[in-house]
């Protein structure tokens, strides 16, 4: 979703926009507030928006920087007057904003209520909110029927297929349906009446038709959405199944995770639960691998967590990705000019976050930017960086 309101004052996204970021030295403004997704809690949502704008004012008047108060609230008290907008809030906001642009992010998570400005935005929290956020599609299969879904960790939706694309063995096979083999053999001698006698076992023959409507399945569901969306895919289906489909799948985008549950009696809420502990473990595997690359870049002199050895990397283009520790601040600036650090202090009201601003000049630069916890980290300096191989 994306709109432009109020004369565009100010625009509302539930999408990080990278171009947000500005060149120019500020003021910039970050507001964090969680807000509620259902009456009455909602109701407290505007008191706290308007405490926060409260703190906004104060802060511009103690960076002397009265003269553009009423030109960069103005859309913040617009957003203010935006009813639509408070009724129909998720688990949090992001309002960013200088004299430029002002852009309203609706998060599908809880933040802290927090307000800035400064000469970089507080961007850390936001793309922590935004960097687990990948599509999937599901394919909920099972020997006689199959559907699909998709989503991610806030929502999964059922995908309608065409009611006459044939969905179920019986229609996908029909007069293919393997037969019992018949062998003829005849008793007491020459002239009686021959008997035929079944052969084929019938576990055997539902185990080919089996196999012939899950290569049906594969191919249509690669055809027609896997080729086009290139959405990891994961299958949902008794265990048993699990290995024989992977094994005869064709399907590039098919992944090894999982989900064990029967076709016919997993409830929605149900298989969006399962489906969160899958992306929980995915996001957790990548960030492990994220860190091992550090780890053998560390070694090879190709990558650092010495803060000023990174900041002078950022200044010089040269971070592929950049791991940043979550609620941490490092007080003070980078000049742009050099790439020095300068540290600050919290009273300062000139002194930035020198992990933002970081963070600020790795995205522009095309490079990515990684928010892990504490105890995920490498080094003590709240920052890892992997260097560019040029």
């Amino acid at each position: 979703m994306y709109r432009k309101d109020y004369k565009m004052l100010y625009e509302i996204t539930d999408q990080f926009l990278n171009d947000m970021l500005p060149d120019d030295e500020g003021p910039n403004i970050s507001l964090y507030q969680p807000t509620h997704r259902r009456f009455p809690e909602n109701r407290q949502d505007l008191i706290e928006f308007k405490n926060l704008l409260r703190e906004i004012v104060n802060l511009l008047k103690q960076k002397n920087e009265q003269c553009i108060v009423d030109t960069i609230m103005e859309p913040f008290y617009e957003l203010e007057k935006d009813r639509d907008f408070w009724n129909n809030t998720l688990d949090g906001i992001a309002v960013l904003a200088n004299k430029n642009r002002c852009i309203v992010y609706k998060l599908h998570s809880p933040v802290k209520g927090y307000v800035t400005v400064r000469s970089s935005f507080h961007i850390k929290p936001l793309i922590q909110a935004f960097q687990s956020v990948e599509s999937y599609q599901l394919l909920e299969l099972s020997s006689n029927n199959f559907s699909l879904y998709q989503g991610n960790r806030y929502g999964l939706s059922k995908i309608e297929i065409d009611p006459d694309v044939p969905r179920t063995l019986e229609a996908v096979l029909g007069n293919q349906k393997t037969e019992p083999s018949l062998t003829q053999g005849s008793f007491g001698g020459t002239g009686r009446t021959a008997v035929y006698h079944g052969r084929g076992d019938k576990k055997d023959e539902d185990e080919k038709d089996t196999e012939k409507y899950f290569r049906y399945v594969d191919r249509y569901v690669y055809d027609n959405y896997s080729k086009v969306s290139k959405l990891p895919l994961i299958l949902v289906s008794l265990k048993e199944y699990h290995t024989q489909f992977k094994n005869l799948s064709s399907n590039p985008y098919m992944i090894e995770e999982s989900i064990d549950c029967s076709y016919d009696s997993v409830e929605a809420e149900q298989l969006q639960n399962r489906f969160i502990e899958v992306i929980a473990s995915l996001d957790l595997k990548k960030t492990d691998m994220i860190i091992e690359a550090y780890k053998k870049a560390e070694a090879e002199s190709m990558g650092s967590s010495d803060l000023m050895q990174v900041a002078r990397a950022a200044y010089e283009s040269r971070i592929e990705t950049i791991l940043i520790e979550e609620n941490r601040i490092v007080y003070g600036t980078i000049d742009s000019v050099n790439g020095k650090i300068k540290y600050g202090n919290a009273d300062d009201p000139d002194s930035g976050d020198i992990l933002d601003s970081l963070t600020e000049s790795v995205l522009k630069k095309k490079g990515s930017v990684v928010i892990v916890p504490k105890d995920k980290i490498p080094g003590s300096t709240g920052v890892a960086a992997i260097y560019r191989y040029n």
